[in-house]
């Protein structure tokens, strides 16, 4: 028999992510369904001031609504030059929500007269899997690099074509000039859905 967990999500590249993940780390018989799957639902507004804050309360409300284990992940950009904003705004940093080019061309017009030297950022990921019963995981990754100064890359959403990764092996592309393979394992997400593979194991066995 197969368990489903719930993605509080309705991004396909979010649910294709975490698939990969649960694929990657050998776990069968695990189900990773969206929103567009379940019936629909008031979904609370994310109120909260820290990333941890916001996935608990998606992943809260999906777990009560659907009596699925829900896993939801609230995630963002620091950069160091806007003292860690937009943070928790990411998605809504241009005054529309998942707007990613006025996002990208309003974060590259606050930088401008950045230098490069001082354009450190990182993607932040926290993401909360609670049980219905209220049992509650909450993890977090980051991933170090910095902002370019024109977008790079056709690959990933939101700021990924302005993230540069630190990692050797990104070789200088940005995130968007990723294999998808190459992002989950380097990526905020990725590292925070690392540490989740122990209860998404769990859930699978049931």
């Amino acid at each position: 028999m197969t368990a489903r967990i719930l993605l509080a999500s309705r991004n396909a590249k979010k649910l294709a992510e975490l698939q990969r993940v649960v694929d990657a780390a050998g776990i069968t018989g695990l189900e990773v369904v969206g929103l567009d799957a379940v019936p629909e639902f008031p979904e609370e507004p994310e109120t909260g001031a820290t990333f941890e804050d916001n996935a608990v309360i998606k992943a809260r409300s999906g777990a009560a609504a659907t009596g699925l284990p829900c896993l939801a992940d609230d995630s963002g950009l620091s950069v160091d030059a806007l003292n860690g904003m937009p943070g928790v705004l990411s998605a809504r940093w241009s005054g529309r929500h998942g707007d990613d080019a006025a996002n990208n061309e309003l974060l590259l017009g606050q930088l401008e007269d950045v230098p490069d030297a001082r354009r450190g950022a990182a993607f932040v990921s926290a993401c909360a899997l609670i049980t219905p019963d209220g049992e509650q995981t909450v993890v977090r990754g980051e991933w170090r690099g910095t902002i370019v100064r024109t977008p790079r890359g056709p690959n990933g959403f939101g700021y990924d074509p302005l993230f540069v990764p630190d990692d050797a092996s990104a070789a200088g592309r940005s995130s968007a000039e990723l294999e998808p393979a190459e992002k989950d394992a380097l990526s905020h997400r990725g590292k925070a859905l690392a540490q989740l593979v122990p209860a998404l194991r769990a859930l699978a066995e049931g």
